[in-house]
């Protein structure tokens, strides 16, 4: 062979070999609702098997309000803040509130006497569900509070102003126990102070009784109390505790005339009794021992002996409710939103920036 010419190279065929494909991911399949995905017990867990493409956040929320509307026949407003992913204080009850919150209401037809509230809240200032109250009690006959989950202290206050409270298992109400502020700045339940001085006190005079001092520590920590603190907190105690009672007496209890035997006759002194028992109790820190202490439907009933209607006992509002905070859950979870106010024809959602969304 000739140093110079090129030896032939026979063409091999690749032979395919047979490795393993990767398996296309699965993505969820895309829906453009929500509420029809739902399966009853387990309504958020079917949120999460979907992708949501062009979702209108409104619609669905109208969408569960009008299930509910349908249920109760009457105008519902929603007043929620996200308590599923609390990032900012914004989400409680204060003065930035007054001006949705009227104009929600104001949006509702003239002509309607009747109202559903849902609420959803952590708390937050007195004076303010005062406003609301003072907003909605002059307007409408009947004022029902449909709680989807928390409505805690300032939001305690805040339903005893209605004609019906409804709770659903899951519900919880809370202390009105309220909290005022230290020297240093934190926000301390102002009971807490109180009970301690009284403690203090009583040990003090038994100790006196037998000729001693009173302990050191109790005097040191009395030191450490600014005096303004304790005016604070008596006042902003007996504040709350005003408000429940005189709610309770105006509206929760203006159509309590028979007894639970359907026979015996209830005195107005009686619905005043009752309605000063209740509110010195809701504020009572020696007996929740926490502020955050959530009482239950059933210790609502039991306890403190304030009538709570079930939702399962009005046909579908237990599934509209659970179909509602399912929604409200999972918008939490996937949006910066704080608080909502919406009805059929009204909402402004708020951002954990500040900002206003419509």
């Amino acid at each position: 062979m000739s140093k110079n010419k090129k030896p032939n190279k026979r063409h091999i065929p690749m032979i395919p070999q047979n490795k393993p494909q990767p398996h296309p991911v699965q993505m969820p399949p895309i829906s453009s609702t929500m509420l029809d995905k739902m399966v009853d017990g387990r309504e958020f867990e079917r949120l999460l098997k979907y992708q949501y493409h062009n979702l209108n956040v409104i619609g669905e929320l109208q969408k569960s309000i009008q299930e509910i509307k349908a249920i109760r026949k009457r105008p519902v407003v929603c007043y929620v803040a996200n308590v599923v992913k609390p990032t900012s204080s914004s989400i409680s009850i204060d003065d930035s509130d007054d001006l949705p919150f009227n104009e929600m209401i104001a949006s509702l037809p003239p002509d309607a006497k009747d109202i559903d509230i849902v609420l959803v809240t952590p708390g937050g200032f007195a004076h303010q569900v005062a406003k609301f109250v003072n907003k909605l009690r002059p307007r409408f006959d009947n004022v029902g509070f449909i709680l989807l989950n928390k409505s805690m202290s300032a939001g305690t206050i805040f339903i005893t102003s209605g004609d019906e409270i409804i709770m659903i298992n899951q519900s919880q109400i809370g202390p009105v126990d309220p909290q005022v502020r230290t020297r240093n700045g934190e926000f301390v339940p102002a009971q807490s102070i109180l009970t301690l001085i009284d403690e203090i006190k009583v040990r003090g005079e038994e100790l006196l009784k037998k000729g001693q001092k009173p302990a050191w520590t109790d005097l040191q920590i009395l030191n450490g109390i600014d005096p303004k603190e304790i005016g604070n907190a008596m006042n902003a105690s007996n504040y709350s505790i005003q408000m429940v009672e005189e709610y309770l007496y105006n509206y929760k209890f203006k159509n309590w005339t028979v007894h639970s035997d359907g026979v015996t006759q209830v005195s107005d002194g009686e619905r005043k009794a009752r309605a000063t028992e209740i509110a010195k109790m809701l504020c009572d820190h020696g007996k929740w021992k926490n502020h955050g202490h959530a009482i239950t439907r059933e210790a609502a009933w039991d306890v403190c002996k304030l009538k709570i209607t079930h939702a399962e006992n009005i046909a579908g509002l237990d599934k509209a409710m659970r179909r509602m905070w399912a929604l409200y859950y999972w918008l939490f979870e996937n949006l910066p939103l704080t608080k909502v106010f919406i009805s059929e024809n009204y909402c402004i959602m708020r951002n954990d920036n500040n900002g206003v969304k419509k």
